[in-house]
């Protein structure tokens, strides 16, 4: 039974039948964890986002995977559309105060915004991110307790490709998908769990 980074080790060793990927088994995991955040969108992952512009911008957070949704923060709140940075400059190329933002771009580490901010708005909203890296000083997280199966097949199939284990690979590989689709009908059902349904006119 996984209950930890350490028993997770232990299960894929066990699951492999090897005993010699003591050290080849952490960097399976920590490559596992990155196709996970590569695969997947949970709301585990989601993080609230609220960060004041400062000189007409904001930095992307840490551990940062994808948006959500962004908005400006205010009595209304002004919902924020996504482009590229080319756009943005091409269609606001005044980059000094001009209004309140309706569109954001990311510009390596920092968002851009269209127009440019003419107050230090308050950018809110809900981002994907990554959890802490599992290790022996990060025990566990929300796919050890909840998904360790997930963690264990993608694990496994790192192992079987380093191994060069073509069945293996096939069979992890087969397993690692039939969990994700799994996780991924969840989360459907559970964004629309609660809702009544409407035929709406239009």
């Amino acid at each position: 039974m996984i209950t930890s980074y350490a028993t997770l080790k232990t299960s894929i060793a066990d699951y492999a039948h090897r005993t010699d990927l003591t050290a080849p088994i952490i960097e399976f995991i920590t490559d596992a964890e990155s196709r996970i955040y590569n695969d997947l969108r949970l709301r585990c992952m989601e993080t609230a986002f609220s960060e004041a512009i400062a000189s007409g911008t904001v930095a992307v957070p840490s551990g940062f995977l994808e948006w959500k949704y962004l908005y400006v923060d205010g009595s209304t709140a002004q919902k924020l559309t996504r482009k590229d940075a080319e756009w943005i400059y091409t269609n606001y190329p005044t980059r000094s105060a001009s209004g309140k933002p309706v569109y954001f771009a990311r510009e390596a580490e920092t968002l851009i915004f269209g127009p440019y901010p003419d107050s230090a708005y308050t950018i809110k909203g809900v981002y994907y991110k990554r959890l802490a890296a599992l290790s022996d000083s990060n025990t566990t997280n929300w796919f050890i307790t909840d998904a360790p199966d997930l963690l264990r097949y993608a694990a496994l199939a790192e192992a079987a490709f380093w191994t060069k284990d073509e069945r293996d690979m096939n069979t992890f590989e087969a397993k690692y998908q039939m969990i994700k689709s799994r996780l991924e009908s969840t989360e459907r059902k559970e964004a629309f769990s609660g809702s009544v349904l409407s035929v709406s006119r239009g």
